[in-house]
């Protein structure tokens, strides 16, 4: 469904073919809403803080953390209002091409995910609660290549972790919500190799494109959930892309 929109409002030009468009998004959102559920694509879960955390920084410094749950518009939204995220920067990683192009990635062949770099001060929120956050209400984790409407390998639930401290934080997490959710946590553990950042028009677009259906289906649920289960770290002003200049 992400990509129909996308191939529609990159592909067209002019003020009568983009109400075309717009024409044929809405049908097919209309479509969708048939097959779902009134109510988010992905339900958030309350489930409890990691036992163990990443210690605490001798020093000052920013850390990062590369996460894939299905679209990365909804992940990005998401870390975007919250207290301690430097930046989150949607992009593309696990796969075995360099420099990859969305729609190289969302045919699925290259063998990357959609996911996101988180960058965030680890003096104020820490690896622990990236992760509790990204296991409650950025992502459903026991959904196997798929996120609600998006179907692939691409959208795979997955922690790109860049040390040895994350993969132990990340690994006994998951061990610890072993029976919190209904099905088992499909999540993957990989190294990361490399991350790559999305095209331009990519980042931050839940936030300009508020009222997109896929957006307010899919993704503003997930920011509601985060305002409602994580209130004393929710930012009500997103930190931006465009406002940090781009990677960090």
């Amino acid at each position: 469904m992400k990509d129909m929109i996308v191939r529609l409002f990159r592909g067209w030009s002019g003020v009568a073919a983009r109400a075309v468009a717009v024409i044929a998004v809405v049908l097919g959102v209309a479509a969708m809403f048939a097959r779902l559920p009134v109510g988010a694509a992905e339900p958030a879960n309350v489930i409890p803080p990691p036992a163990a955390d990443a210690p605490a920084p001798s020093g000052d410094g920013l850390q990062a953390v590369v996460l894939a749950g299905g679209c990365f518009w909804g992940i990005q939204a998401v870390y975007q209002h919250v207290e301690g995220v430097h930046n989150a920067v949607s992009g593309y990683s696990g796969g075995s091409n360099a420099n990859p192009t969305y729609e190289q990635v969302s045919s699925g062949r290259t063998g990357h995910a959609e996911a996101v770099e988180v960058t965030y001060d680890p003096r104020k929120v820490s690896l622990g609660k990236i992760l509790q956050i990204f296991f409650s209400v950025a992502h459903d984790p026991t959904q196997l290549n798929r996120q609600g409407p998006d179907v692939g390998t691409q959208y795979r639930s997955a922690i790109f972790y860049s040390d040895d401290t994350q993969k132990k934080v990340a690994q006994a997490y998951i061990a610890q919500l072993g029976g919190v959710f209904r099905r088992p946590i499909v999540t993957r553990l990989d190294p990361l190799a490399k991350f790559y950042p999305a095209e331009a028009y990519h980042q931050d677009y839940a936030l300009t494109h508020p009222h997109s259906p896929y957006i307010v289906y899919n993704d503003l649920p997930k920011v509601d959930n985060l305002e409602r289960l994580f209130a004393d770290i929710y930012r009500q002003k997103p930190v931006t892309v465009a406002s940090v200049g781009g990677k960090s």
